[in-house]
């Protein structure tokens, strides 16, 4: 198992590097990055400020051949792709994630102050899906076709249908806008730093309510009914009916045999969740105005800030890489039968 695990871990370069190659070449040749950015908000001045009108403006280049030279050097588009990559990957190695084309910032000191905030939501919307969806699923599972279990499938399937974000912005509009039970947006209020510990507390969990539901309500089907079904399965093999006819209990033969088998799939996909723990979901965090991982990398896409969107894409998919090794772990654990061989 152990020289499994290395060859995984071994793996990981080839991958990470497929990855990185690919988009780092898609930033280079798709339109409309940052020296385009920057020549657009120079002509949007120049006509702020009394300069030509547009017909005018959109044969007269706003910066000199000079100064584009200069841009496409600081930002290294005047190398070739191979050059350019080369170098990034070595500052990658180096631990330098670049600066912002848009802030100015370091992409590292940007990442850093936003992941405990998707990090918080990720591991509570975690916890909370397999915390509830498991029982549930065992629960469908063992009262199928009751009136319990067609209930619960019209509730979650309702859930699902409807996307998180749309139930958050419902329960925004509604719970916060209407009936001010909950605040409009952010993940503190403004004075949270004059309140007791008890009332910081009190506070982050006024402003998580709204949110932590628009991310888990979307992922409650997947993973009941793959417990259910999986469950189900296993209850109708050979060997749950034959440790029942010799007199075992059905509550046993649930919880002793079929449980544990019914675990696997959920082990498989356990450590695919990390990089989703980590990465968030643009989508609730725009509607909420969570400043968290998955806003800042969809910010960054729309402002073609590239060096975060590659500083974004490194984290997540070196995660999402571990992670699959953390899911074969799982698996070893849950099922004795497994071998890495």
């Amino acid at each position: 198992m152990t020289a499994y695990f290395i060859r995984r871990l071994l793996l990981i370069i080839p991958t990470f590097l497929g990855i990185t190659v690919l988009v780092f070449a898609i930033t280079r040749f798709v339109p409309g990055g940052p020296i385009e950015r920057m020549i657009a908000q120079a002509q949007q001045q120049q006509f702020e400020g009394g300069g030509p009108r547009a017909s005018e403006g959109a044969q007269r280049q706003p910066l000199s051949d000079e100064q584009i030279a200069f841009l496409k050097e600081y930002y290294g588009f005047d190398k070739p792709l191979v050059q350019s990559y080369l170098e990034w990957l070595g500052k990658i190695l180096r631990g330098d994630l670049g600066v912002s084309t848009r802030y100015y910032d370091p992409v590292w000191d940007m990442i850093r102050v936003r992941i405990p905030i998707s990090l918080y939501f990720g591991l509570i919307s975690t916890v909370l899906v397999y915390g509830v969806c498991i029982p549930l699923g065992i629960a469908k599972a063992v009262r199928h076709n009751s009136a319990f279990d067609n209930l619960s499938s019209v509730i979650v399937f309702t859930g699902y249908a409807i996307p998180g974000w749309v139930i958050g912005l419902f329960l925004l509009v509604l719970l916060a806008g209407q009936w001010d039970v909950f605040p409009l947006g952010g993940l503190v209020s403004e004075n949270f730093q004059e309140l007791s510990a008890g009332g910081r507390v009190l506070d982050l969990l006024w402003h998580t309510v709204l949110p932590l539901f628009a991310y888990v309500i979307s992922s409650f089907a997947m993973m009941t009914f793959l417990m259910k079904n999986t469950l189900m399965d296993n209850l109708a093999a050979d060997y749950v009916r034959t440790a029942i006819a010799k007199g075992l209990p059905f509550k046993g033969a649930v919880f002793g045999h079929a449980l544990r088998n019914s675990l696997i799939p959920i082990a498989t996909s356990f450590g695919q969740n990390i990089s989703i723990i980590i990465s968030g979901s643009f989508l609730i965090e725009k509607v909420f105005n969570i400043d968290g991982m998955g806003l800042l990398g969809y910010e960054s896409v729309v402002e073609r800030d590239y060096p975060v969107v590659l500083g974004v894409l490194v984290i997540s998919s070196l995660l999402f890489l571990i992670g699959n090794i953390l899911s074969d772990i799982c698996v070893a654990l849950v099922d004795p039968r497994v071998q890495f061989d």
